[in-house]
């Protein structure tokens, strides 16, 4: 076989294997937008215990079909602070026996039932759909359109990747790796782990595997081993997710990668005898061993056919088993995970909704005063990251300034989802019996959580504003600079006042002082603003650098509107009770 031929035979296959990914990814993504709002509601209200947390873990990867797609809104559930680490680890066991779908979807219509007959008349009928201007049935159509690619991608796969009768020179080169026991076996656990983490799919690589096996031209127990491997290399994905997410989400990842490391440690030491007992279904079932070697050409056309599903057998038990053992050790993983991901400064610290994650009180009352003190630590939150601006402002150092940038932008994905999350929990306590008073406090708490997340907003949009700035090489002037500096710190003044009465339970609260400054900032930005329309006439800077001046100064004005809205809000709440 000459090299434009090997290398024809390598194109196809790396050709197929793309296919057949683009297709498994079409199908994700659009389940994904199908499903996409109603898993992320899932995922965050089904997870009050461990046990809960695996079926919703399963429940999610086997309807969006992707366990690295379940991992990774693991771990921005964890970086926002609405799942705990040890729930997060019972949501990342469940999504990897959710994985197994994928194979056995695989096994049995890839290799029993010839799909690729049908794809592309499914894609013909999906094709109106897909043109569709109704979103919802776009999605639909771009499902069956990568259901149908998948499989015609497998049927690819099957026929460029030679079976053992047309090709003994390559059964010849594996059989050098494939007779050395327990060697052989880590040799293909590596390469199972390198190829997904080449890949990025734990389905593809699987799929490679079933069609090796299927041709013959790697053992059952060599594709059992890559199997294994794939486990391992799913990790990758999760733990490059948390790469730039908080220490929260980083533990979240590494405590993937150690139920599954764990996992294939212990079906390594018990590998043969575990593949005995997979030999023993399938011979109970089909009256044929897998693990025979002495197959000839005419029984191993007989057995082919088990071979994925003897895989996908082997795939399942395996998760369900490791699951199962390590269940209980919830805490111990994530007590590793903090030890392989140490706190370094307080910016580490996890984040969390604390006092409303358990459901509701006994009482109303009892269930207010826990919705307040979340309201409190969304506060204090917001003023925190308000506080990030200054420093933004005048940062030099470039790692230093994308740190505090990623800093603004976590945090306004927090109060994001502290809003969602507090409004929810007092949507609830609405709907029970409550008092006039007890329902207005409702609706006070629901118009400020929605005046904080504004804040985080207008902070963020700060935060873009400056950066724009700086990526277009526009510079403030020193007085431009010391301007802002005074600004901003009267609204850092107004935010100490806004948490003080948030603490507050008496009813006249610091309202006098909130109103001051609120008038402050106001009068400040209006003779920045005339100032700024001076200066331009004179031009002492470009219009660039005072449009973009302009904006900042007139955010923080509008940020100190949101600021004494919560203090006038927090009146009429203590007025209420």
């Amino acid at each position: 076989m000459d090299i434009i031929s090997i290398a024809g035979k390598a194109l196809t296959l790396i050709g197929a294997l793309g296919l057949f990914l683009f297709g498994m990814k079409l199908m994700s993504e659009s389940l994904q937008r199908v499903a996409g709002n109603k898993m992320r509601s899932i995922l965050a209200s089904m997870t009050s215990n461990r046990l809960k947390g695996v079926f919703t873990g399963f429940l999610v990867t086997t309807t969006i079909q992707s366990s690295s797609a379940t991992t990774v809104m693991v771990v921005s559930f964890v970086n926002a602070g609405l799942l705990s680490l040890i729930e997060a680890i019972g949501v990342i066991m469940g999504a990897n026996i959710g994985t197994t779908v994928t194979a056995w979807i695989i096994s049995v219509l890839g290799f029993k039932v010839s799909l690729s007959v049908l794809s592309l008349p499914l894609i013909g009928l999906s094709f109106p759909l897909f043109f569709s201007k109704n979103s919802f049935k776009k999605s639909w159509g771009e499902f069956i359109i990568g259901f149908a690619i998948l499989f015609i991608g497998l049927q690819f796969l099957k026929e460029s990747v030679p079976d053992i009768r047309s090709n003994p020179l390559a059964l010849e080169f594996l059989s050098n790796y494939t007779n050395m026991g327990m060697i052989s076996v880590l040799i293909f656990v590596f390469i199972g782990t390198l190829l997904t983490v080449a890949i990025q799919s734990s389905s593809a690589t699987m799929a490679l595997t079933l069609v090796l096996c299927y041709n013959g031209l790697i053992p059952f127990e060599m594709a059992a081993a890559m199997v294994l491997g794939e486990n391992i290399g799913t990790t990758v994905t999760a733990n490059i997710a948390a790469a730039v997410a908080n220490i929260s989400a980083k533990r979240a990842a590494r405590a993937h990668f150690i139920f599954n490391i764990i996992g294939v440690i212990w079906i390594l030491a018990i590998f043969y005898p575990f593949l005995r007992v997979i030999d023993w279904i399938v011979e109970h079932n089909h009256s044929v061993s897998i693990l025979n070697s002495d197959i000839t050409a005419g029984q191993f056309e007989g057995i082919k056919q088990i071979l994925p599903i003897a895989l996908a057998i082997f795939h399942t038990l395996f998760n369900i088993i490791n699951t199962t053992l390590l269940i209980g050790f919830g805490k111990q993983i994530a007590k590793l995970a903090i030890k392989l991901v140490p706190t370094k400064d307080e910016e580490d610290e996890e984040v969390r909704l604390k006092f409303i994650n358990t459901g509701l009180l006994a009482t109303p009352e009892l269930s207010l005063l826990q919705a307040k003190k979340e309201i409190l630590i969304f506060g204090k939150r917001v003023e925190k990251m308000f506080n990030n601006i200054p420093s933004l402002l005048l940062e030099e150092a470039p790692k230093k300034y994308d740190k505090l940038l990623r800093k603004i932008e976590k945090h306004e994905q927090i109060t994001d989802n502290m809003e969602v999350e507090i409004a929810s929990y007092l949507t609830s306590l609405s709907e029970g019996e409550l008092s006039h008073n007890a329902s207005l406090r409702v609706r006070v708490m629901l118009k400020i959580i929605d005046d904080m997340e504004s804040i985080g907003d207008v902070c963020y949009q700060m935060s873009k504003t400056i950066d724009i700035k700086n990526q277009k090489k526009i510079l403030f002037t020193e007085e431009q600079n010391e301007s802002l500096m005074t600004i901003f710190e009267l609204v850092q003044e107004s935010m100490k006042i806004m948490n003080e009465n948030l603490e507050s339970d008496i009813r006249d609260l610091n309202h006098t002082a909130a109103q001051k400054i609120e008038q402050k900032i106001n009068n400040l930005r209006n003779e920045l603003r005339q100032k700024n329309v001076d200066d331009l006439k004179e031009k002492k800077y470009k219009y660039k650098s005072g449009s973009y001046y302009s904006d900042v100064f007139s955010l923080c004005e509008k940020m100190g509107d949101y600021v004494i809205n919560v203090s006038e809000a927090m009146h009429e709440y203590n007025e209420s009770k």
